[in-house]
């Protein structure tokens, strides 16, 4: 004991004091980093990390809205929605995504089904958000991993509402199919608001009136334990459908309407004349819209894009063709109009018309001798309109053609539609710096050279000469409804314009329609009824020009891209019109043997149905009848 006190008391006081001095110093600059850290953890990340930490616990699910419905003017439902499956991984939780969807790959190798998806493909932004694995699986995977979550850590599985369209290719270019939204629409005004994984309308309805359909999306707070299962739902906000378009297609004469058409390209309109709805509108080849729904693969993509026959081509507001001898009433009304000719004023016809030193001939070689203006319509004398246009000239027509609504858009509820083209002299100058040629005024009074038409401007155009001189704008929207069926906003008709054509000259009009079907020698025999009650116009429009007098070929020895285009408009019945309608049947020959047959189809079920559905309206109203005279 003495010896230890003897080693103490060599050291002076202030020596202990200095080193409890920097042992202090040592114990605060300790303690001053441990609250440094405290305060860090607490105040500056503190926020961050209780939401990492709830994170743990609490997963946020989106919940997607139900797109509106689209449905026909019968209230038939075609296009709707059903559940589809999304397997999905959350990085954060997984850890380690590459065991786990090796884990996955085993189980599915378990039950003989293979892994669809990309791990190396895999983008991961945010840790906590869920990265898609597969989409659009099938029930038997979905048990998979619904039985083994304990197994496999941050797997969930997402329902996502797809579109069906319920008539397929039926419709496919009026409804028009939806996708994913791209990088740049996201990047347009128009998609304000709109969310990289959400899907839009890509063409057709869909497209044009995606802000309504689209609806908004929802969500869920749920508990879930540390394999990532449910516990409880500790929040929820539910989606809003979308609303739901009504359209003024008919879809038991769009089925009609495809039926008829079996030809290999082209198109049929119904157009109700009395305020421009469309009834039905039908483009051949077609394409399925389901494929779209999840991604198209790239198989069916390859096949779709590489078809010379264009199916995604909605022929009729996209197509754009000569219209051939449908033209010619618009000539006629120039004619009769300017005052150049009356109704009985007649040309003489001997197969061919001269100008300068070039010959135009008939389609009638042997011609039609002396004609007037209601026969020329009725058998289609070329020669009769030769003489008109030369009369005329190119501006006036051109003029008259564009107030018949030829040349320019329709501005129909659908995207993609062309202009189509009216030339003229100041047109041809821009052009090709070059003046016009007289000539070329007497094949554009036939409806060939430089003039281009949409079917839908066409059946537009006789849809005015039918009720007497309205230009409406084609519409194919009745109107938007919520989800409970409450009317949000109204389509009703909209006229662009009126004929310049006296109410006396549109009649003299109608009469040579009536007479190109139901008279002797009429080009449009095929739609005559026994009712003697349609009106219409065959066309043939050329894709080349007519080879020279003497070489005529077979045309099922010319190669089928050069063969005519075959076109017939038609509306019913004559006095009191209430549908028309338009076929152009691509490289079909001529009008009458080709286009005609395939409206009289679609003519005769829109009259079969219309005695059906109003005999089904009868019935209905003598029960109610009989039901308010014999109360129980």
């Amino acid at each position: 004991m003495s010896k230890n006190h003897s080693k103490l008391d060599k050291y002076a006081p202030s020596d202990f004091r200095t080193r409890f001095r920097i042992a202090g110093l040592v114990i605060l600059a300790a303690f001053s980093i441990l609250v440094f850290r405290l305060w860090q953890l607490q105040i500056l990340s503190g926020s961050d990390l209780r939401q990492r930490s709830e994170n743990n616990r609490i997963r946020v699910h989106e919940i997607k809205p139900l797109r509106g419905l689209i449905i026909d003017s019968f209230r038939n439902i075609l296009v709707d929605n059903h559940p589809s499956f999304d397997i999905s991984i959350i990085p954060e939780e997984a850890r380690n995504i590459k065991a786990v969807t090796e884990s996955l790959k085993r189980l599915y190798a378990d039950k003989n089904l293979s892994f669809s998806g990309n791990v190396d493909a895999l983008c991961v932004k945010k840790p906590f958000a869920a990265v898609k694995l597969e989409n659009d699986v099938m029930w038997d995977k979905v048990a998979i991993v619904e039985t083994n979550l304990a197994d496999l850590p941050g797997i969930v599985v997402d329902v996502i509402p797809v579109r069906k369209y319920m008539k397929g290719p039926l419709t496919a270019h009026v409804l028009g199919y939806v996708g994913e939204i791209s990088t740049p629409e996201l990047l347009k005004k128009s998609y304000n608001g709109y969310r990289s994984d959400d899907i839009v309308g890509k063409s057709g309805v869909e497209q044009r009136f995606d802000q309504y359909l689209k609806g908004k999306s929802g969500g869920e707070q749920i508990e879930v334990n540390v394999t990532g299962r449910k516990l409880k739902i500790l929040n929820r906000m539910e989606a809003v459908p979308g609303s739901n378009v009504v359209l003024t297609i008919d879809s038991e004469l769009q089925e009609a309407c495809w039926e008829a058409f079996d030809k290999k390209a082209g198109s049929i309109i119904v157009m109700n004349p009395n305020d421009g709805s469309l009834v039905a509108m039908m483009s051949k080849p077609s394409f399925n819209p389901n494929l779209f729904n999840r991604g198209i693969s790239a198989g069916d993509w390859e096949d779709l894009f590489t078809n010379e026959l264009s199916p995604l081509q909605n022929r009729a507001v996209q197509g754009q063709y000569p219209p051939g001898s449908t033209f010619k009433l618009i000539i006629a009304a120039a004619a009769l109009e300017e005052g150049l000719i009356k109704p009985g004023t007649s040309f003489f016809c001997n197969g061919t018309f001269r100008l300068g030193n070039h010959t135009y001939r008939c389609w009638k070689k042997s011609g039609h001798g002396e004609i007037g203006l209601h026969q020329a319509i009725v058998q289609s004398c070329d020669v009769y309109f030769y003489n008109l246009g030369a009369q005329i000239g190119i501006e006036t027509l051109a003029e008259y053609a564009r107030n018949f609504g030829l040349g320019k858009k329709t501005e129909i509820e659908l995207t993609g539609e062309r202009g189509g083209l009216v030339p003229s002299g100041q047109w041809k100058l821009k052009r090709f710096n070059e003046p016009w040629q007289k000539g070329e005024t007497i094949s554009f009074s036939i409806g060939q050279g430089f003039i281009l038409i949409t079917p839908l401007q066409l059946i537009r155009a006789y849809c005015a000469i039918a009720n007497g001189g309205t230009l409406y704008t084609p519409r194919i929207i009745q109107r938007i409804e919520s989800p409970s069926g409450e009317v949000i906003k109204e389509f009703g008709p909209i006229v662009d314009g009126t004929l310049p054509v006296s109410e006396k000259n549109l009649t003299l009009l109608k009469e040579a329609l009536w007479g190109v079907v139901n008279e002797p020698r009429g080009t449009g025999k095929a739609l005559l009824r026994e009712e003697r009650d349609v009106c219409g116009k065959t066309g043939t429009a050329q894709v080349i020009g007519l080879p020279e007098e003497g070489a005529e070929e077979d045309e099922e020895k010319i190669p089928y891209k050069f063969r005519d285009h075959a076109l017939f408009v038609c509306f019913a019945p004559k006095e009191e019109p209430e549908i028309a309608i338009g076929v152009i049947v691509e490289h079909g020959g001529h009008g009458g043997s080709a286009a005609g047959p395939i409206a009289r189809k679609v003519l005769d079920r829109y009259f079969e149905l219309k005695k059906k559905r109003n005999s089904g309206e009868d019935l209905i109203q003598a029960h109610k009848k009989e039901t308010s005279q014999n109360p129980i």
